[in-house]
């Protein structure tokens, strides 16, 4: 009767074979432990090792960079943070370009600029053109700009130049010098004076020499004398009003002497004469009892 009964029912032979089987694998299965093991896991621990050990390094050079560059909330070293830009204590050195819109020095100390070769300032305009240059050489000073002005403490114009005038704006001006100045233009001012204990020269060695005024020309000296030298002709001319000579004596030497023929001359020596003078303006000397005339041979006022 049993042996019937398994004959007859093989699905529940076959079910019982799966459920044994599948005991089997899970037993199997719960008998294996995953994890890393061997040279694997010594590779791992010394990698760990040698980053941890880099991180250490790492940590401690920004740590001595921050002591030695003196870092802190307030700046870097001598370098600090201040509203609207930076303030130095001490000596910056700019290895390329500087770029700031001010630069200045602290109250009561003064701003020291220094460079082994030359030192260039420049300029520009909103395009970015070049407007201003200057350059400090070592032997030189250049300064490229369309108008340059010296003002002092006042605001007061000192000194400006531009292309088409320069303007001294001082009280005088001081030129020294053994060879004195050369000017190849004119020059425009309204007194000439030499320094006290000097002689006043003007000299010109190849052309002529005109001195103008729009309204009283002035020659003067106050403590030595007057003197006027050319190779041909000497010059005064008033238009409208005249030309005055004040002194005690005014001398005029070695003007030629006319022979009166109207009259004969006596053996008597005069020593004062009569100052004369031709249509065109030339004086000569004439006998004080004589007619004020000379001889047509005589040339003098030829």
């Amino acid at each position: 009767m049993k042996r019937n009964e398994s004959e007859t029912n093989p699905a529940s032979t076959n079910q019982e074979e799966e459920v044994s089987r599948s005991i089997n694998s899970t037993r199997c299965h719960q008998g294996i432990h995953m994890g890393i093991y061997g040279w694997r896991k010594k590779c791992l621990y010394a990698l760990i090792l040698v980053l941890l050990f880099m991180v250490i390094v790492n940590l401690a050079l920004t740590l001595w960079v921050l002591k030695v560059m003196d870092f802190s909330s307030n700046g870097m070293g001598q370098l600090e943070i201040i509203p609207g830009g930076l303030r130095l204590k001490g000596n910056a050195f700019v290895l390329e370009n500087l770029v700031a819109s001010q630069i200045r020095s602290r109250r009561g100390e003064p701003i020291v600029v220094e460079s082994s070769r030359n030192i260039s300032l420049k300029s520009r305009n909103k395009r970015g053109y070049l407007s201003s240059y200057i350059h400090l050489g070592v032997d030189r000073f250049e300064c490229s700009t369309n108008r340059f002005h010296i003002l002092d403490d006042r605001g007061q114009a000192v000194f400006s130049a531009d292309r088409n005038q320069v303007t001294v704006g001082t009280d005088s001006l001081r030129i020294t010098g053994e060879g004195g100045t050369c000017f190849k233009g004119s020059v425009q001012t309204k007194l000439v004076r030499a320094e006290t204990g000097h002689d006043l020269r003007l000299e010109s060695s190849t052309r002529g020499l005109q001195i103008r005024a729009p309204r009283d020309l002035l020659l003067e000296s106050r403590g030595g004398h007057v003197s006027t030298i050319a190779l041909n002709d000497v010059s005064f001319k008033s238009e409208v009003g005249a030309i005055h000579l004040q002194s005690s004596s005014v001398m005029v030497p070695q003007l030629p002497t006319a022979k009166v023929t109207n009259r004969p001359m006596t053996a008597r020596s005069f020593d004062v004469f009569q100052l004369c003078a031709c249509e065109s303006g030339k004086l000569f000397l004439a006998s004080p009892h004589a007619v004020c005339a000379s001889e047509n041979e005589d040339g003098l006022c030829r």
